[in-house]
């Protein structure tokens, strides 16, 4: 564990030791290199599922896929960032890799951590740094608006965590992963502890977000710079679904007549918004509701609790990661080149961009599910899992991929085909670092296909 952790660490000090022309291909020789030493977590799960473990942390075939999707995404984001930060003072400069920095760190205390209330902590220090890049790097003047829905939409859900984990310190006497589920099983029955449940999963489907609590995503997402976006959609996200599979173990037997009202929530929201998806004009908004009609997948299979289930969600969330933030990469070169997120003024643009557009196809089909990537094994588990469950599913969850496939197609047909408006005269050609950037998002995407038992999680 330390042999990821310390290297980030010293990512800081190199970040504002480092001279300035050698600032960027530094900062991402580094990170690279965690990057490829994180990947050797994949091959050691032990038999009791524990392995690497010190005093505090610990990887478990839960956590491990999430862990090396977190340290895969920051040499990703500084090579998406590279650009539009070029013309700022060097210092902006340093401080904005040192931001992202600093995001990865929580993230990797935050999955390694085998305390719940260390996961917490680290949970809601993921928040500062966010925040900071949303409201100092953003684009419009709306960025603070943006910072406050996202602030007070994660803390209004989070505090009522707090007060469920001191509960359930008091009543187990220990909070660590490793103990929790071997101890004595909680008799549930008032309603106070019906109160208590919905405190534990709260603030993890606030995060995650459910149709409902997921207001503040689109403007975050909409405002926030291209590496904001992409670890909000990537993996912070994920923290989400990650808390809701530690939480629901424990549970019982509480979740099985409590979770109707969120899995219609979850279900509803997928179709309602995927449709507002049909009728977007903004590019990345239209990319940020995907995401949530996705992370409404991803709650379903949670919260019906099969091994199936739980499996789908870890999948669909691994191939979200790294689909979504593929997206808003390519978003974001169309942004650098035209200075507008809106589809209806950037269309046509294969004509100019051939290769770009490779890319987005790739993309948008990864997006819509299409065989044999993991979004479809993903999607696929969850839906025979929900099918399983209760046959009625079986019209939302349909209804839901069939709109999926409709606007990921039509943003495709919106941005790339068509004839080219005549305003748009001399765009920059794309770069070799944009076409880097978009390999390392969907190669492993392609190559998780052969061996997805990396990423299968409890059912290995």
């Amino acid at each position: 564990m330390l042999k990821i952790l310390i290297p980030t660490l010293m990512l800081v000090p190199t970040t504002w030791l480092t001279p300035a022309k050698w600032l960027w291909p530094t900062t991402l020789t580094h990170s690279m290199l965690i990057a490829l030493i994180s990947l050797s977590w994949l091959k050691c799960s032990m038999e009791t599922g524990w392995s690497t473990l010190n005093s505090f942390m610990a990887t478990d075939s839960l956590s491990t896929p999430l862990l090396v999707l977190t340290c895969w995404l920051l040499p990703l984001m500084i090579l998406a960032s590279q650009n539009h930060t070029a013309t700022e003072p060097i210092n902006r400069q340093r401080m904005y890799i040192m931001l992202l920095t600093s995001l990865q760190i929580f993230l990797i205390l935050a999955f390694g951590a085998t305390e719940l209330i260390m996961f917490y902590v680290m949970f809601e220090s993921t928040l500062i740094p966010t925040l900071i890049l949303i409201t100092r790097w953003g684009n419009q003047t709306e960025r603070l608006n943006a910072g406050v829905y996202f602030l007070f939409y994660t803390l209004a859900g989070s505090l009522p965590l707090l007060v469920a984990l001191l509960l359930l310190q008091n009543y187990t006497g220990t909070l660590s992963l490793l103990t929790l589920p071997f101890s004595p099983s909680l008799h549930l029955s008032s309603n106070a502890d019906k109160l208590w449940w919905a405190g534990c999963l709260l603030a993890f489907l606030v995060k995650m977000p459910l149709y409902g609590v997921h207001l503040w995503l689109p403007k975050a997402h909409v405002e926030a710079p291209v590496a904001g976006s992409m670890v909000l959609a990537a993996v912070l996200l994920k923290l989400g679904g990650y808390g809701m599979m530690r939480m629901v173990v424990m549970l019982e037997p509480l979740t099985k007549e409590l979770s109707y009202p969120f899995l219609i929530f979850a279900l509803w929201g997928i179709i309602m918004t995927s449709s507002i998806c049909l009728r977007q004009t903004d590019l990345k908004s239209l990319i940020a509701y995907s995401s949530v009609s996705h992370m409404g997948l991803v709650v379903g299979g949670i919260l019906i609790q099969t091994p199936w289930g739980f499996t789908g969600a870890l999948i669909l969330m691994i191939a979200h990661g790294l689909t979504s933030s593929a997206l808003f990469c390519l978003a974001n070169t169309n942004y650098e080149r035209t200075h507008s997120r809106t589809m209806l003024l950037a269309r046509g643009l294969q004509i100019i961009l051939p290769l770009m557009t490779a890319w987005w196809f790739i993309a948008s089909l990864a997006n819509l599910a299409l065989p044999p990537l993991p979004n479809l094994m993903g999607e696929l588990m969850i839906i025979t899992s929900l099918f399983n469950w209760s046959w009625w599913t079986i019209v939302l969850t349909g209804g839901g991929t069939l709109i999926t496939a409709s606007y990921s197609l039509y943003m495709f047909l919106m941005t790339q085909r068509g004839p080219l408006p005549s305003h748009i005269i001399g765009l920059d050609p794309s770069h070799s670092r944009e076409h880097l950037l978009m390999a390392l998002h969907l190669l492993p995407l392609l190559l998780l296909t052969l061996k997805p038992e990396l990423i299968w999680g409890w059912a290995n």
